[in-house]
């Protein structure tokens, strides 16, 4: 087949060998064409070789990583369990209220706020002036009941020779009755003297009798015992123990320290203060431990004088040693002021909390420990798992 060209000249010439032409691609074998072109190229398949390392891969990971997770499992729970640590963890101090023993105006204050202070030292006084007057009154009963013991032992003996007078007069009177009583059987005597002696006799007795009371009366004040000592008679150890209250008294006017320690919360000049009330506090600085609220499924294998290392949160980086001193016998909500109610209908289970107490390891370079500070324990003990534990039952 062959086409005709216009040259340049206008001459027309023939041109052959053309291939014939091509017809247009319908819109869908475009479209085809269009995503192949787009279309990543294929990878080659991989041979029977190449397969084999892939399946162990993933068998390895489906049932190797697995068992090493179970075996790992094991491993940390078999280490596991024989340390128990909390953070419910707290410093504290023997702590005295110090309260007034007697009643008065504080006239002096010996302390300063959050001063050291040492057992035995002055803290405060209150007025002693009325105190030194009681004990004033005490000692002059005192010495009064003395003499009044010992007049009624004088008294007695007065008593015992007026008992020997009477039997004298009661042995003359009975021999002049017998006298006239004779005369008178004789018909010498007149009857009238005869009742006259007998009048005289019977006065005798009864003056007889009457001495022996009064001598009975005076040895029943005297405890039963003429020849005690005056200090063992009741009423001189009553007045006694009267004046060694006021005594007592008098010295409870200067407040001293219990133990020592920090003194805080001080009074002021002036307060009056009545017996038996809070006037400041010491807290303790050198008896110190820590109370540590284990949960009650962690003391399973916890006893006492076991090791524990104690950090305080306000020393971070600083470790303390110590040991377990007891376990509270029962639980802190059984110390509530209104413990709870089980038995109730809508009862819900609460793991408890169970105080441990520990004593620090102190040297004389750590730093002051305060009560209330908060602080975190590790208990070591002891208990080693087994397998055995691992198995149900």
């Amino acid at each position: 087949m062959s086409e005709i060209r216009k040259l340049p000249e206008g001459r027309i010439a023939p041109v052959t060998n053309l291939s014939p032409p091509v017809p247009a691609p319908s819109v869908a074998e475009a479209a085809q064409t269009a995503l192949l072109d787009k279309a990543p190229d294929r990878a080659p398949e991989k041979s029977a070789e190449e397969k084999v390392p892939r399946n162990l891969k993933r068998t390895a990971l489906l049932y190797g990583v697995p068992v090493l997770i179970a075996v790992l499992t094991a491993v940390a729970y078999l280490h596991g369990g024989r340390y128990i640590d909390t953070n419910n963890a707290y410093v504290k101090a023997d702590k005295a209220t110090i309260t007034a023993e007697v009643s008065g105006k504080i006239v002096e204050v010996d302390v300063v706020e959050n001063q050291r202070v040492a057992q035995g030292q002055v803290l405060f006084r209150v007025d002693d002036t009325p105190y030194e007057l009681a004990l004033s009154r005490a000692d002059a009963v005192l010495a009064q009941t003395a003499q009044d013991i010992a007049a009624m032992k004088l008294q007695y003996k007065q008593s015992l020779s007026e008992i020997d007078l009477a039997k004298t007069n009661v042995a003359f009177a009975r021999i002049t009755f017998n006298r006239q009583s004779g005369l008178v059987e004789r018909h010498i005597g007149s009857v009238s003297d005869l009742d006259d002696a007998q009048h005289k006799l019977d006065n005798a007795q009864t003056q007889l009798e009457l001495a022996q009371q009064r001598a009975a009366k005076i040895l029943v004040d005297l405890n039963g015992d003429a020849n005690a000592a005056v200090e063992d008679h009741p009423r001189y150890r009553q007045a006694k123990s009267d004046r060694d209250a006021a005594a007592l008294d008098l010295e409870r006017t200067a407040v001293t320290a219990p133990f020592s320690g920090i003194a805080s919360k001080k009074p002021e000049l002036g307060t009056y203060v009545d017996r038996g009330s809070p006037v400041m506090s010491v807290v303790s600085d050198g008896n110190v431990w820590v109370e540590a609220n284990f949960k009650e499924t962690d003391l399973t294998y916890m006893r006492p004088n076991q090791s524990v290392d104690v950090q305080i949160d306000t020393y971070p980086g600083r470790e303390w040693r110590g040991t377990v001193l007891s376990l509270s016998e029962a639980t802190g909500s059984e110390f509530a002021l209104l413990p709870a109610q089980n038995a109730t209908g809508n009862w819900v289970k609460v793991v408890q909390r169970v105080a441990v107490r520990i004593a620090l390891d102190r040297s004389a370079d750590d730093p002051p420990l305060r009560a209330g500070m908060s602080a975190t324990v590790t208990v070591d003990t002891g208990h080693t798992r087994t397998w055995r534990d691992l198995l149900p039952g």
